[in-house]
């Protein structure tokens, strides 16, 4: 295990001086796909999304994937280190990527070669997905289309190593407010802008009755919005986007239906998708209880990841902090590294993954 922990820890860092940045990820992917021929495999290119299976797959068994993401975000400012160089520094490992998803990625990769290494009750398949981090075409909605029927996923982001059994949906709304046009030094024209405002504060603080035990209620933010042209030209249209997190006691579109009953008849609205529902697996499931019986704790993500593209029980569950990812001098520490793989095993070595 020691071996293997120094080559995830030079894999990582390989990653880390090789920049990912979202529809950039053809070097990654190359590095990818090299460690997992160095270990004896043929992985399936799927665009740049690489399938490994097991070497005894079996169609009559039941199918784990285990999955994580090979792209980052781009770095943000405020980094006083090259987010490209990794840096050992204080027990951590700085770099971008690091965190989110790096060290999930190569932990998950390095727990498929052990699993696979013995006889499991189940088949066992790595996907490494790019364009993750805005739920691109060429990533996880590619590669579903090349999976075999999956079971269960296990989604390698980053969340302490507890599981984090339901995430968050994501549905982004165009809102499109109508006025009319007037002169600013007079009392005319309807002010589309102050109609929006108003409209806002409502949206803001309606309150959505069913509340999730794991996720908490609908989470509306308004985080952008446009009006006007010149200063004194009253704005006779204004444009509003909100970002809504939804639980999963409701559909996207249940949601979608809600909020376009609250609006008046000079606003409009339209989503972007309905696609990214929010997702559960239930308690009950055999791996759920063997984490729980090792004492990890079951817990809600509010972030969203691959798993809302899948059509099976999923979960997320990776070294790391998710309250890192997307930060300056983002990091991952070596002892959350180190212990990611052995924890992985416990969980998933010879286990049951049928109730």
């Amino acid at each position: 295990m020691k071996q293997s922990f120094s080559q995830q820890l030079e894999l990582l860092k390989k990653l880390i001086a090789t920049p990912s940045v979202t529809r950039s990820e053809q070097e990654a992917s190359a590095i990818m796909k090299a460690d997992m021929e160095s270990h004896g495999y043929k992985p399936e290119c799927i665009g740049l999304n690489l399938l490994c299976y097991g070497c005894s797959y079996d169609p009559g068994k039941p199918t784990l994937l285990l999955n994580s993401h090979i792209d980052t975000v781009k770095p943000v400012a405020g980094w006083t280190k090259d987010p490209f160089t990794p840096t050992e520094e204080d027990g951590k490992l700085y770099g971008l990527g690091s965190n989110d998803d790096g060290a999930g990625l190569v932990s998950l990769l390095y727990t498929f070669y052990e699993l696979d290494s013995k006889p499991q009750p189940y088949n066992v398949l790595f996907l490494a997905t790019v364009e993750e981090e805005v739920n691109g075409q060429g990533g996880m909605k590619l590669a579903v289309q090349s999976l075999p029927h999956v079971d269960v996923a296990l989604i390698g982001e980053p969340t302490g190593m507890q599981p984090a059994v339901a995430e968050k949906g994501l549905m982004v709304l165009d809102f499109t407010v109508h006025g009319k046009a007037g002169h600013a030094a007079r009392n005319e024209g309807i002010n589309a802008l102050y109609r929006a405002t108003e409209l806002i504060e409502k949206l803001r603080t309606f309150k959505f009755d069913k509340v999730s035990d794991l996720l908490g209620p609908v989470k509306f933010t308004i985080t952008m919005i446009n009006a006007g042209t010149q200063h004194n030209v009253i704005p006779d249209i204004c444009t509003f986007t909100a970002d809504v997190r939804t639980n999963e006691l409701y559909s996207n579109h249940e949601v979608f239906d809600i909020i376009s009953g609250m609006l008046p008849e000079w606003c409009e609205v339209k989503a972007r998708s309905f696609n990214l529902n929010s997702s559960r697996i239930e308690m009950s499931h055999p791996i759920i209880r063997k984490a729980v019986s090792m004492g990890l704790k079951p817990y809600g993500s509010p972030t969203l990841s691959d798993q809302a593209i899948l059509d099976c029980p999923s979960f997320k569950m990776g070294p790391g902090d998710s309250a890192r990812s997307h930060t300056a001098d983002e990091f991952v520490t070596l002892m959350e590294l180190e212990q990611a793989v052995p924890l992985y095993l416990s969980l998933l070595d010879r286990l049951e993954i049928r109730g």
